[in-house]
């Protein structure tokens, strides 16, 4: 007998919302709501649904009062000062409303009677709050306004504030459509002026590191002849102006030397922020609303681990931690694996960043104090099923273990745990390297050790 595993918490779920069922069956029985009623709500929903334009829209929130039940409406809205406007009038649909002396200026929380007007709060959907296309002051879209209210039976009022409800969740999801909509306009601009202002202008900048090398190259070269001048007129006669300007031509070798060294940090920095600009602000993850790989067969060791380590020395060495045999844990063989090498080193420098922020020192059995990391790789023969092996990365440090209810929620968007001290930190890091390697076919996880703490992630072969 195969026994499936329980899913709790979609178990609960489900009794959630078969509860919320029963619920509103004896609701509507309660609301004994006649087969009108019912007719002009199922006929509110349908009209919401075809007709696309805000203005339209209005129209039928106050026109289904009006043709169902002969009642003049008037739909008020918060404009964006917080003030209430008149936004649709049944008896003017489009363009001049009429006045009326009995509308009001107030957002009253539930419904009043006022000057033999019924009006009913518009409420927006609770659930969508945080992303409204401005904040209502307390959840208050507008108010609704029933001429006659004293015709009005406390069944009828009762129906009515049914109806409201249903324009307000409607409204509310129509203004964080068209919010939505603003954003990914937005959104394309944006992605335009990115590559016509930012990415294209920083290839610029490879040719600038081209000439400046060519520079470098070149006053080494003329600091090497003038040290072999030099040399020979010294041998020759001893000759007091060369002693005096050989020190010069040995100064002149020692800033170019370190000028030298600081252009290849400075490129190095260059590359690998390059690398990472152009593959975050990649067209296609704004087109496609997610991130999306461009994978190739990259040499990992040489094209992803080794730049990143290299970015992370000092830091690490500012802090007293040493890289355990640099990169001795990977092979010397070259490890080729198809990956998008922007992304999976974004992914390698989270891991270095968090190494630098929270590697601490730690004793062994006879009292000796450890503070390293360690970068390491091995291969797991059929790990995504026969014939289909997997490259294991990690990336270990020394430090207090990780406690074992922290752990199902490290990779958890905004979570950190309890050992983030004073470190900064967002918690975006650890699930942006699960999201990038999940996009590859990989897995991402977390192992304690006897020292510290192994953070690795699993790629397909």
């Amino acid at each position: 007998m195969n026994l499936q595993p329980v899913d709790c918490f979609g178990e609960k779920r489900a009794l959630k919302i078969e509860k919320r069922i029963s619920d509103k069956i004896k609701d509507y029985e309660n609301y004994s709501f006649t087969q009108l009623q019912d007719c002009a709500l199922k006929t509110f929903f349908d009209l919401a649904q075809e007709f696309e334009d805000q203005r339209d829209f209005y129209a039928i929130c106050v026109m289904i009062p009006k043709v169902f039940y002969n009642l003049e409406c008037i739909l008020h809205l918060v404009n964006p000062d917080g003030n209430l406007e008149m936004a649709c009038h049944s008896e003017q649909l489009y363009g001049t409303f009429p006045e009326w002396s009995g509308g009001t200026t107030e957002l009253f929380e539930e419904q009043v009677i006022l000057n033999d007007s019924f009006f009913i709060p518009i409420k927006a959907n609770m659930q969508l709050l945080s992303t409204p296309a401005h904040t209502p002051d307390k959840g208050i879209l507008g108010m609704f306004e029933i001429h006659s209210a004293s015709e009005l039976t406390d069944h009828m009022k009762l129906f009515y504030k049914k109806y409201v409800n249903r324009i307000g969740f409607q409204l509310h999801n129509r203004l964080v459509t068209e919010k939505n909509k603003e954003h990914l306009r937005f959104i394309k601009s944006l992605v335009n002026d990115i590559g016509h202002n930012v990415i294209v202008p920083n290839m610029y900048f490879s040719l600038f590191f081209r000439r400046m090398k060519g520079k470098i190259d070149r006053a080494e070269a003329v600091g090497n002849e003038m040290r072999r001048r030099l040399d020979a007129v010294g041998t020759a006669c001893k000759d007091s102006v060369a002693h005096e300007i050989r020190p010069l031509a040995e100064e002149l070798q020692y800033v170019n030397g370190s000028i030298e060294e600081q252009f290849q940090q400075i490129l190095s920095h260059y590359e690998q922020t390059s690398l990472f600009l152009e593959t975050l602000l990649r067209r296609s993850h704004f087109e496609e609303g997610r991130y999306v790989i461009e994978p190739k067969v990259i040499d990992f060791r040489e094209k992803v681990i080794r730049p990143q380590l290299n970015r992370y020395l000092p830091r690490l060495e500012e802090r007293g931690i040493t890289v355990d045999n640099q990169l001795s844990g990977i092979p010397d063989v070259e490890i080729t694996v198809v990956a998008d090498v922007g992304l999976i080193s974004q992914a390698y420098a989270n891991l270095f960043s968090n190494a630098v922020k929270y590697t601490r020192e730690v004793y062994d059995d006879a009292g000796q104090p450890y503070k390293f990391i360690a970068v390491g790789m091995e291969s797991l023969q059929g790990y995504f099923g026969e014939g289909k092996d997997g490259i294991k990365f990690n990336v270990f440090s020394t430090g207090r273990r990780i406690p074992p209810e922290e752990t199902p929620k490290l990779f958890k968007e905004g979570y950190r745990g309890n050992n983030v001290e004073t470190e900064y930190g967002t918690g975006h890091g650890l699930q942006f390297i699960k999201e990038v390697v999940e996009l590859h076919g990989g897995v991402v996880g977390y192992e304690p050790t006897q020292m510290g703490n192994n953070f690795y992630f699993i790629l397909p072969k």
